[in-house]
């Protein structure tokens, strides 16, 4: 007898025909028809899903305002998607998306951000021929989603995919100064607070008055705190009504930084994160859900 591999693949048969339901044929060939095998009980749900971005809790009520179906309704579809875990509903009777489903809002916001702030990044970093960096909040960690790097040969440069520490960092400390407190506690507890170098702060008084100062003035800096000789200007990204879950930065080595560059730096770039914020506002939602709310 002959022996066969393992690993040989299995022969296809190129007489064996698949066939194709009418109904798919008919449909493909009439939109309208689709139509008739549209479910209309799943779509409703999936308009309940689209109401939440995230993190806010959502009552009946509220998403009755924003879907137009009856609370009768709404009920229902929220029981069954408690009873699947999409949703987790809070002893206010309030839901909130399920942990399965969080991060895939967050993807979704973070994407748009990126497609909407690319043209100012890129000519943010053509102005000063530096690196220009944008970050977004992921649930608890801040990580770089986009960069465009100068074309010095001794620059900052930045990872995207890079988790950002919040206590040394400017976007990470212009997005962690924006929290409520218990989520910037949080932030903190889950990165930790440790010595970059011997320029980095690590008492908790100290990080959260400068994140009072970074409320007021909208810049977050990082002078040498996480990296010797390199200097990064941020600023939060804030759209009005909106919580903040993003920022944007120039890093530069600080033998090109003076005190006169450094001037128009912050107002080139808060300039930018009014831009990229005014765009977040005129756009439509990401296709996964809605934007967050403050």
């Amino acid at each position: 007898m002959p022996k066969h591999s393992s690993n040989t693949a299995p022969k296809v048969n190129p007489k064996v025909r698949r066939r194709i339901p009418k109904w798919a044929i008919d449909s493909g060939k009439d939109p309208s028809a689709n139509e008739q095998y549209y479910l209309r009980s799943l779509g409703r749900s999936l308009d309940i899903l689209n109401c939440f971005d995230g993190r806010t809790q959502l009552g009946l009520k509220e998403i009755s305002q924003r879907t137009k179906l009856p609370e009768s309704t709404i009920f229902r579809v929220l029981l069954t998607l408690e009873k699947h875990k999409y949703l987790v509903q809070h002893v206010d009777g309030t839901y909130q998306l399920a942990p399965k489903l969080i991060f895939g809002w967050l993807v979704d916001g973070a994407n748009l951000l990126r497609e909407l702030a690319r043209p100012e990044i890129e000519r943010l970093a053509n102005r000063f021929n530096e690196t220009v960096s944008l970050a977004y909040l992921y649930n608890d960690r801040i990580h770089v989603i986009d960069s465009v790097e100068t074309f010095h040969e001794i620059r900052i440069a930045n990872r995207v995919g890079r988790v950002l520490p919040p206590h040394c960092s400017a976007m990470g400390k212009a997005i962690t100064a924006f929290q409520e407190r218990r989520d910037a506690d949080q932030i903190l507890e889950i990165y930790g607070i440790s010595r970059r170098t011997e320029k980095t702060i690590v008492d908790r008084n100290a990080i959260f008055a400068e994140f009072e100062e970074i409320r007021r003035t909208g810049i977050g800096c990082d002078r040498e705190e996480s990296v010797l000789g390199g200097c990064c200007i941020g600023a939060a990204i804030r759209p009005e009504g909106q919580r903040v879950m993003s920022a944007l930065s120039l890093s530069t080595p600080l033998i090109r930084m003076t005190a006169e560059r450094e001037e128009e730096i912050k107002g080139a770039v808060l300039e930018s994160a009014s831009v990229i914020a005014r765009l977040m506002l005129e756009a439509p939602p990401a296709e996964g859900g809605r934007r967050a709310k403050s």
